[in-house]
């Protein structure tokens, strides 16, 4: 995950936050506030905007520096703690919601769920969300994405609810559900461009190629009038430890 650390600043400002209704989900599901809330891979605090309205006791688990100096200065409330989640060590007592924005995919995918059903005591929750974006013109989106292929064929995009169907698989949850919560944003060119720089598939190219991508994709923004229209889908996946 610290592959974000270089653009830290900018992930802040650039990437769109969670919608509030993600907390009371949350508390709902979990039948009131949780004693214990740890947050997986917090970056610089997107996901924590909406864990530290849940009012308990916050430990944010942030692998790279950078971003959890963003996150500390940003929610003095919590306790960030510099490390990965296979390194990290829960309490004897298990905690009650172990939540994970955006992140679940870093995890290592042959023990995450595991470790987090272990880390939470009996009947503790686990919280998954995170942001499919998607684009609301078609037209626009049949453009993007055709650009792209372009660009880089070798790209893959997770289907929106994948992480709801990985925890399923792995079987260590029960009464596993998702919630979807569907919002229009619109962006200006920079905006846009902005958020663009700060996905990991961007990230991991070479310079050159981050380059050709972002004149390709502005010069499409350009055509389409300057604006892009998101249909930013976000997905809640629940599970109880049994």
């Amino acid at each position: 995950m610290d592959v974000f650390g270089s653009v830290a600043d900018q992930y802040e400002t650039a990437r769109p936050g969670y919608p509030p209704e993600l907390a009371d989900a949350i508390t709902d599901y979990h039948g009131g506030t949780p004693s214990r809330v740890v947050e997986v891979g917090a970056g610089t605090g997107k996901g924590t905007e909406v864990l530290v309205t849940l009012a308990a006791p916050l430990t944010c688990i942030e692998p790279d520096p950078r971003m959890a100096s963003r996150l500390t200065d940003k929610f003095p409330q919590a306790h960030v703690l510099l490390s990965t989640f296979e390194q990290w060590r829960p309490p004897p007592e298990g905690v009650a919601l172990l939540a994970c924005a955006m992140a679940w995919h870093w995890l290592e995918p042959a023990t995450r769920n595991a470790k987090a059903r272990a880390a939470l005591t009996a009947g503790g929750t686990l919280a998954l969300f995170g942001h499919r974006y998607g684009y609301a013109d078609p037209d626009q989106a049949t453009a993007i994405h055709t650009m792209l292929d372009t660009l880089d064929p070798t790209a893959k995009e997770r289907p929106a609810d994948w992480m709801y169907h990985d925890v399923i698989a792995a079987g260590e949850f029960t009464d596993v559900h998702v919630k979807r919560f569907r919002r229009k944003l619109p962006l200006t060119r920079d905006e846009y461009l902005a958020l663009v720089s700060t996905f990991g598939p961007f990230l991991a190219r070479p310079p050159q190629l981050q380059r050709q991508g972002l004149d390709a994709l502005g010069r499409l923004v350009d055509d389409f009038g300057g604006t892009i229209t998101l249909d930013l889908l976000t997905t809640l996946t629940l599970g109880r430890a049994a």
